[in-house]
């Protein structure tokens, strides 16, 4: 929600939402079945988009994710 409040309140801003998953890194005890660089998919894509992308979005390393 917050992001969308963000988005809405900051049209000339893109702000999104990015989720990495359930990555193996230290906090986790290298426990998460992707990769580091599976985990940065999502914050890749949003950061290399075309301006007009679209904002208030909540995206994962597949692509847009519903709102609920």
């Amino acid at each position: 929600m917050l992001t969308t409040q963000y988005a809405k309140g900051l049209p000339d801003i893109r702000i999104n939402a990015a989720d990495p998953g359930y990555t193996a890194t230290d906090l986790n005890g290298h426990t998460g079945p992707q990769t580091v660089t599976e985990g940065t998919d999502a914050i890749v894509a949003l950061a290399t988009e075309n301006p007009g992308a679209g904002s208030g979005r909540f995206v994962d390393r597949t692509g847009e994710i519903t709102w609920s």
